[in-house]
């Protein structure tokens, strides 16, 4: 993670209604520094054909058939889901969950 600093600057106006008084005089005073954890961006895919300039996967299914697909990237069987997202909504309070596909059947 990168940490940013961010500092609130106060400006404080001196000032008095007087004709004969003094100008106004600005200054500026630094009253709070706050450090912030600001994470990098990251990978979504860490596991399937890193080597890819981008993952595609294409399958025909036959009439009838149902398919269930990982959106995780976490499947030891992608393009196909495997249920990995179970443990990983489960350690992170993520909600993943598979796409199904079904193809209609022929009539």
């Amino acid at each position: 993670m990168n940490t940013l600093l961010k500092t609130i600057t106060v400006l404080s106006i001196c000032a008095t209604a007087s004709a004969f008084s003094t100008p106004v005089t600005i200054r500026t005073t630094s009253i709070l520094s706050v450090a912030v954890e600001v994470p990098e961006a990251s990978k979504i895919n860490t596991l399937i054909d890193l080597d890819a300039e981008k993952v595609v996967n294409m399958e025909k299914l036959d009439a009838g058939k149902k398919a269930v697909y990982c959106r995780c990237w976490k499947s030891g069987t992608f393009p196909l889901c495997d249920g990995n997202h179970v443990a990983h909504n489960k350690a992170t309070g993520d909600n993943v969950g598979p796409l199904i596909v079904t193809a209609a059947k022929a009539e």
